[in-house]
């Protein structure tokens, strides 16, 4: 049963310093999420915690809350400044998200609170000043902290009061298993542990073994994803080269309006989307995991100012990690292509993008748990969401098992909609579509690949340096530019009268005809400038254009005699 807002626990009957909730107001919470209202009583009564939520529910702020609120009581007794809170998830863009919400938290106690972010973008050494300064917090990879231990850069054997697992369910599938277990040899017996995690598989229970002492578990009777009155799910059957077509046409006929991520299952199909829309005059920017990542935390963070509309995003380590499981000869294959990739990289999981209109699922996510993190990227908050997947036959069962994985949540209603929109409509698209396809062949795609990954290099290295004293030209360095790997033409760049669907082409004309009406009306009364007002107004006063009427008359008189 749900309670009133009247019974909620506020944040101020929490017992929290007063200098959160002065930033905690800044952010403009006006009160705690359901997550948080749970978790943080139980943390600051000094619990063990499992807590399974969804994806934007406020699982980061629950835990840093309570980690900022435990630091602060302890420093009123302890004298001596040393790392306490160690803060561990799965990716680099995970690290720096938990930091910079650790930031946003204590901007009225930075002095007493110092967070630092070690996951791995730049060399053990540089990093090595950070930790002798013996940081409050300490956010990091797991294998990245372990590198920093056994550097003997920091030692918390004595130290450590609290240890946060973020996205949980994400730290064995990325290949932390070993490198968690070591972690835990070189951490003291006694210790306080959160873990935050958006689903409860076994992966998780193991950790949890390893982890957590008599853990409360918080597990909310809520779906993992928002009810249908906030997300709007639909899937359309098609195969592999009606998707690019669709795509073309929903976007070039506005049918997509808004902030979007486009996510597929690999790398290449990232430039392989990319240069098909740049044929388009579509522009969009990738994100993936062979991408260093200070871009990467670039393009997520301009993204969200809303410098780009459209993100193309790949889960190749989710897939390799889901399908190892399911396949011993796939398993063989996908490790090899990571080894080039960042395998601490999980672009859908737990990665904060503001206002995201549509997640398209140009591929379909290979299982439930990958298509709740997608999809959770849009709908947070209150802010409304649309989902569309593109379904190819191929799909059909994983389709099923994601249908029967919601139906034991939200009741007996399927939760898709059919996407009406009639394919015989777009012919027009597909044979330009198909012109498109012919011209990205595999060397454009390497050719755009490695020409994207120099200049995203190029990039990063100016973002550690110059872009640290020179912050106003961060704004000026974009990643959505053509690659030019492809010879584009004018053509498909403009859509046609005639390849218009007839139900849009009668609103198209309609508009047009009020357009045109408009534009006689400007010919015939159109608006004059205060240029042309002065020039006319000169021209009628034959003082200062010398002309005169009647003089003219008698010259043109005297002429003709």
């Amino acid at each position: 049963m749900e309670k009133d807002d009247d019974d909620t626990l506020q944040f101020h009957e929490m017992g929290i310093d007063d200098r959160i909730l002065e930033a905690i107001s800044k952010l403009g919470w006006s009160q705690p999420t359901p997550i948080q209202e749970k978790a943080i009583p139980l943390a600051l009564q000094g619990k063990d915690i499992l807590a399974r939520a969804r994806t934007g529910s406020g699982k980061t702020a629950a835990y840093a809350i309570a980690v900022i609120q435990k630091l602060l009581h302890m420093k009123q007794t302890a004298s001596l400044q040393a790392t306490r809170a160690v803060i561990l998830t799965p990716s680099k863009e995970l690290c720096n998200q938990a930091r910079r919400n650790i930031l946003e938290l204590t901007t009225g106690c930075s002095r007493d609170i110092k967070c630092v972010d070690i996951s791995p973008q730049v060399p053990l050494a540089s990093q090595r000043p950070l930790l002798m300064e013996k940081p409050d917090i300490v956010v990091a990879t797991p294998s990245r902290l372990l590198a920093h231990i056994r550097a003997e850069n920091i030692n918390v054997k004595k130290t450590l009061e609290i240890l946060v697992v973020d996205e949980a369910d994400l730290v064995f599938s990325f290949g932390y298993e070993s490198d968690v277990k070591e972690l835990l040899d070189n951490f003291p017996k006694i210790y306080q542990a959160f873990m935050m995690s958006a689903t409860l598989g076994e992966d998780v229970k193991n950790l949890k073994k390893m982890v957590l002492h008599n853990a409360v578990i918080l597990k909310l009777e809520e779906s993992q994803l928002p009810e249908t009155s906030q997300l709007n799910q639909y899937q359309i059957k098609c195969e592999e080269n009606d998707k690019f077509a669709l795509t073309a046409a929903l976007l070039k006929l506005n049918l997509v309006r808004g902030k979007s991520i486009f996510f597929v299952n690999s790398v290449n199909k990232c430039y392989l989307l990319k240069l098909f829309l740049e044929q388009f005059g579509i522009r969009a920017c990738i994100l993936n995991s062979e991408l260093p990542v200070n871009s990467r935390c670039h393009i997520v963070n301009q993204f969200n100012e809303g410098l780009y509309d459209y993100v193309i995003a790949s889960d190749e380590s989710v897939n390799a990690a889901s399908s190892s499981k399911k396949s011993d000869s796939k398993a063989k294959e996908k490790p090899k292509r990571l080894k080039k990739s960042d395998s601490e990289y999980g672009v859908s999981r737990g990665i904060d993008f503001y206002n995201v209109s549509n997640v398209i699922n140009f591929d379909f996510p290979p299982n439930p748990d990958a298509y709740i993190h997608r999809v959770g990227r849009t709908a947070r908050a209150d802010n409304p969401g649309t989902a569309l997947s593109f379904v190819s036959v191929k799909d059909n069962e994983k389709l099923i098992e994601v249908e029967e994985a919601l139906l034991g949540e939200n009741g007996t209603d399927s939760v898709f909609k059919p996407y009406n929109f009639k394919m015989e409509e777009i012919e027009g698209f597909r044979y330009r579509a198909k012109d498109a396809l012919q011209a990205v062949t595999r060397s454009a795609i390497q050719e755009a690949k490695m020409k994207d990954i120099r200049q995203e290099i190029l990039n990063s290295n100016k973002l550690k340096s110059y872009f640290d004293d020179n912050p106003q030209d961060l704004q000026a360095l974009r990643h959505d530019k053509p690659l030019h790997a492809v010879k584009t033409t004018k053509e498909l760049k403009h859509v046609p009268e005639y390849i218009v669907p007839d139900t849009l082409r009668n609103m198209r004309r309609s508009g047009n005809t009020r357009s045109d009406s408009h534009s006689v009306r400007f010919k015939q009364g159109r608006p004059v400038s205060q240029a042309e007002k002065k020039f006319r107004k000169r021209k009628a006063d034959p003082l200062k254009s010398f002309e005169f009427a009647g003089l003219m008359e008698n010259k043109k008189k005297k002429q003709k005699k």
